[in-house]
């Protein structure tokens, strides 16, 4: 009986020990906007003022554009993931990007209301900020919701839209990433405010993508330390909480020429959500990537910006 007690003792001071040690290794606290924007805020990015805010945005392009590129991220990513596009439309047109309330180095919003009535709110904002009436709108995700969203509270703000794999109508995962699934669980995204292991923001960035190979330790890097910003992790939690609210029946009330890309690969949000979409918004073309999964402009931003190019120069 005393062997087998001072067996247990050890087995559980080695227990102890290596929770010990396994939390130690990916102990992650918070880091300041100022600390990351050294790496992630470097020139032609800006901050502005806005609800609060200070939003970290980006204006590229010639100024006397009359119809500026807007482009909305999605859930936990940044106005990063549009470099791919930017590079190719800053030529010819001006292009306008910023980190979502929540997300990037913008973070929290005060009030924690990451409503999508507060998301256009927010967005129709910023356009005033920088002295745009009217603009081309493009989302991807939960980016493509504010954007179908903002083209239907003012549809005289919006001429021509753009989704990418967009939120909008309910729908089935065939997979959810796996940092998604934890920050829904109450108890789980305690944790994940002071621990957050590397390889669960690699897994979900590999899942989002329709060939994970395409990942690298680069990208990972970026949303690792992204989602790091002081706020980032609760505000994720609080956007799951209150879901993707909109009513999907107003969708039919977009008017303006609109270009639907997805990715076929896409397992969060499936393809037949894309065929709904081109089937409510009358004026609509949707544009299917094989090999791709839901960020495609990521994935393959040539692939995929010389469709929206050709989309652009219609009249």
């Amino acid at each position: 009986m005393k062997l087998f007690l001072q067996i247990l003792v050890v087995f559980l001071v080695a227990c102890v020990v290596f929770a010990g040690a396994a939390v130690f290794s990916t102990w992650a606290p918070d880091r300041t906007a100022q600390d990351l924007s050294a790496r992630w805020a470097v020139p032609p990015s800006k901050f502005m003022p806005v609800f609060g805010m200070e939003v970290h945005f980006r204006d590229e392009g010639p100024r006397d554009d009359p119809l500026p590129i807007v482009l909305l991220h999605g859930t936990s990513a940044s106005l990063h993931t549009w470099d791919g596009w930017v590079q190719e439309l800053k030529v010819n047109r001006r292009v306008i990007r910023f980190d979502l309330p929540a997300f990037g180095l913008t973070g929290p919003d005060p009030h924690n209301d990451y409503s999508i009535a507060a998301y256009v709110r927010f967005v129709t904002a910023v356009l005033d900020k920088l002295g745009v009436q009217s603009c081309v709108l493009a989302g991807n995700s939960l980016g493509g919701q504010i954007a179908w969203a903002t083209t239907v509270a003012v549809p005289q703000r919006v001429q021509q839209l753009v989704l990418v794999d967009s939120a909008g109508y309910p729908f089935q995962s065939q997979s959810i990433p796996v940092g998604f699934r934890m920050a829904r669980t109450p108890g789980l995204r305690v944790i994940l405010e002071h621990v957050l292991p590397r390889s669960i923001v690699e897994s979900s960035v590999r899942n989002v993508y329709g060939d994970p190979t395409k990942v690298t330790s680069a990208l990972v890097d970026r949303y690792y330390e992204l989602a790091l910003r002081a706020g980032n992790r609760q505000a994720l939690a609080h956007r799951f909480d209150q879901g993707l609210s909109a009513d999907a029946s107003t969708i039919k009330n977009v008017k303006i020429p609109t270009l639907i890309l997805w990715g076929a690969k896409d397992r969060l949000i499936p393809l037949e959500n894309g065929q709904r979409f081109a089937s409510d918004i009358a004026d609509s073309k949707l544009v299917v990537f094989d090999s791709l999964g839901h960020v495609p402009h990521e994935e393959d931003a040539k692939a995929t910006v010389d469709v929206v190019k050709t989309f652009l120069g219609k009249p």
